[in-house]
């Protein structure tokens, strides 16, 4: 196993156990797209990967945006989530398709913290395929919920 992704288990271990609500880590939307965390560099970005199976094509074939959205959603969760070492929200998320994306290839997600501030975080990230093509583009505002 990589050493930056046990270090990744290490701080969701820590943070799950200060928390006084009952959290999943990694949660089901990410387990549900087979997602697999590749690299992490602590508070600061995530690599994840989804692989492109048949259940998220659209009628051409191609990975549909919403699926290619969703893995978005699903790296930069986690990633807020330790970054901020506490529970956050997505308040938007706007992505921009650059190229589709076949079954049997894998979208690899490269999330990064660009800004950060005591409320909110601003996350940007990038989606590439098996080639490193640019696949989409995206970045999200996250609210940290205060307890």
């Amino acid at each position: 196993m990589h050493n930056s992704i046990k270090i990744l288990e290490q701080e969701s271990e820590e943070l799950s156990a200060t928390l006084s609500r009952d959290v999943q880590y990694p949660p089901n939307c990410f387990q549900a797209m087979n997602g697999t965390f590749l690299q992490y560099e602590s508070r600061s970005s995530l690599t994840a990967s989804f692989p492109v199976s048949r259940e998220t094509l659209n009628p051409m074939q191609k990975m549909q945006g919403g699926f290619i959205a969703a893995a978005f959603d699903n790296t930069f969760g986690p990633l807020s989530y330790l970054a901020a070492r506490g529970l956050c929200v997505t308040l938007d998320l706007h992505t921009q398709f650059v190229r589709a994306i076949d079954v049997g290839d894998e979208l690899t997600i490269v999330a990064k913290v660009a800004s950060r501030g005591p409320n909110t975080m601003y996350l940007t990230g990038e989606a590439r395929n098996k080639k490193g093509k640019l696949i989409a583009a995206c970045s999200a505002n996250i609210l940290v919920v205060k307890p």
